[in-house]
């Protein structure tokens, strides 16, 4: 149901499985290095403390890819671009069937920020979930203070003539607090007129 791989210009998405992805380097990405901190700030889980959390994570995007439940994708630049062939960061479409809509989530390690990869791969996405999947609704959000990832996907967001839907308060369960959550939309008739242009 989900594309194993998807390319943009920059970028390589590849299908995270035990088959596609060397879990000590993904393992890397989800603990090491003076980012990890930085890169984890806003974000609903905590870096990886052992190999075997990352082997688990990866079985888990396994079952929730045959189950459809969701597409998880690790990020690569392409040939060209600094730091060709690593891993960036990861990427997900996670779809709610019965609502027709799907949401959208990234992390991207601190030196690959501020290249627009967030809204090239979300272009990439956003094609997937509207003229793959025929899904009626995208969602974007980002926790409350992100700065970073609000400008990110207000551009993309903006590109598509989206709209921003408000702020959801105690929304997002987080180690020791609930946090709030701002939510961006794109609908299918938006993505079309938008790419019709």
């Amino acid at each position: 149901m989900f594309p194993e791989r998807i390319e943009t210009e920059r970028l390589r998405l590849d299908r995270i499985s035990h088959d596609t992805v060397d879990v000590f380097a993904l393992h890397e990405f989800y603990s090491d290095g003076a980012d990890v901190d930085e890169m984890f700030e806003y974000w609903d889980s905590s870096p990886h403390e052992t190999v075997k959390e990352t082997h688990d994570y990866v079985d888990e995007a396994e079952r929730s890819w045959d189950e459809g439940d969701g597409a998880k994708y690790v990020i690569r630049p392409t040939d060209g671009e600094d730091g060709a062939g690593v891993i960036a960061g990861t990427t997900g479409l996670y779809p709610h069937w019965d609502k027709r809509l799907a949401n959208l989530g990234i992390i991207l390690g601190t030196r690959f920020w501020g290249r627009g990869y967030a809204g090239e791969r979300a272009d990439a996405i956003l094609a997937v979930a509207f003229d793959r999947l025929d899904l009626e609704l995208v969602v974007a959000a980002h926790i409350d203070g992100n700065e970073k990832s609000r400008k990110a996907i207000e551009t993309y967001v903006d590109r598509y003539d989206g709209r921003y839907e408000g702020r959801l308060r105690n929304w997002l369960p987080l180690a020791d607090t609930v946090a709030d959550v701002h939510r961006y939309t794109i609908s299918r008739d938006e993505y079309v007129a938008a790419t019709d242009r």
